[in-house]
């Protein structure tokens, strides 16, 4: 008599994905050249009116890479669920594996610059000013520096890699949920986080009328004395985490026409109201990044119309495991904590 061996879901999604890596290893280096090429872009657009032209390039091309974050989000969905070992496990191993080479090219680069700049060679680009680059100048980098990457975001408002690394820390928690719910159960999460999505544009036209009612700026029972509103729980990278979780568990079955002909008009319309309304949020209210950012929130539906569809056509490819791509692969979180050190003080 044969026996058949049951699968879990589980142990399913874990032997497709390692039948899967070498995608896995494309999205992690897309994703990242889409961090490293998105903050290329950042000078660009903060000439503004000042040079419209340079403005207008550097805003058409960071808009169309604002997916790059969401993807890391997804790859680390995909990589970390499920979590097999303890939390105090858990947390030294990832935390260990961000912070000691944050750290250290946090030191390394203002040093490295110093000494380029000073005993290697000159430069006669206006850009550059000399005066940066002293010796006094580069300890009140390193230092300053060092105070962004510990107390400073627990202090006050951080970049990207602080609120990510808070959906971090709920990963050992996740799989518990996840392993027992349902597909319908998932499905009802991703809904209620698509919803929380439009919250960004919903709450534009909203504060100043909730203001002269309550005395506050902002909706979904944030007041004064509750700064978690109603979607607080199930809103930001926590969505992006749990639908990669999702689309691995339950790829979708879909042909590579039927793929583009959903993914590609789901992009080109992210695009549009990312780069459009970045515009029109620079006509209206100049250099104020508080409403420019809008558009450019990762938690928005638009990023998300330019994630979704990136994602999918990746995992798509039968893309066999190479040793060089998986090489490049693993070399990624070193180049975002560059990238992160290098915007501190740049």
């Amino acid at each position: 008599m044969v026996l058949e061996q049951k699968i879990s879901p589980t142990e399913n999604m874990e032997i497709n994905k390692r039948e899967n890596i070498g995608w896995i290893d494309l999205l992690r280096v897309t994703a990242c050249f889409l961090v490293v090429f998105a903050h290329c872009c950042d000078p660009f657009v903060a000439r503004f009116d000042t040079d419209r032209p340079t403005f207008l390039q550097g805003c058409a091309l960071g808009s169309a890479v604002r997916c790059c974050v969401p993807l890391f989000v997804m790859m680390t969905g995909v990589l970390l669920f499920p979590v097999r070992n303890g939390m105090s496990e858990f947390y030294k191993k990832r935390i260990g594996r961000i912070v000691v080479p944050l750290i250290f090219w946090s030191v390394m680069l203002p040093v490295l610059y110093f000494i380029y700049l000073n005993y290697i060679t000159t430069t006669d680009n206006p850009t550059i000013d000399m005066s940066a680059f002293t010796l006094e100048m580069t300890i009140t980098k390193i230092w300053t520096s060092f105070s962004i990457s510990t107390m400073t975001p627990l202090l006050c408002g951080g970049g990207v890699s602080v609120y990510a690394g808070g959906a971090l820390l709920h990963h050992p928690h996740l799989p518990c949920m996840l392993e027992r719910a349902t597909r319908k159960d998932i499905k009802l999460f991703l809904s209620i986080w698509g919803i929380s999505l439009f919250l960004p544009y919903i709450k534009m036209p909203l504060p100043h009328w909730i203001y002269r009612q309550l005395g506050n700026m902002d909706i979904l029972g944030v007041c004064d004395w509750n700064a978690f509103g109603s979607f607080y729980y199930v809103s930001g990278f926590i969505g992006y985490l749990i639908l990669a979780h999702y689309l691995v568990k339950y790829p979708l079955q879909w042909s590579w026409r039927k793929t583009l002909a959903i993914g590609i008009p789901m992009f080109v319309t992210g695009y549009a109201i990312t780069f459009g309304g970045y515009l029109i949020m620079q006509e209206y209210f100049p250099g104020n990044y508080a409403y420019l950012e809008i558009v450019w929130l990762f938690g928005g539906i638009n990023v998300f119309m330019m994630t979704f569809p990136v994602f999918v056509c990746i995992q798509k490819l039968k893309i066999p495991s190479s040793p060089v791509l998986s090489k490049v692969a693993s070399m990624t979180s070193a180049f975002i904590c560059v990238i992160s050190s290098s915007c501190k003080w740049d």
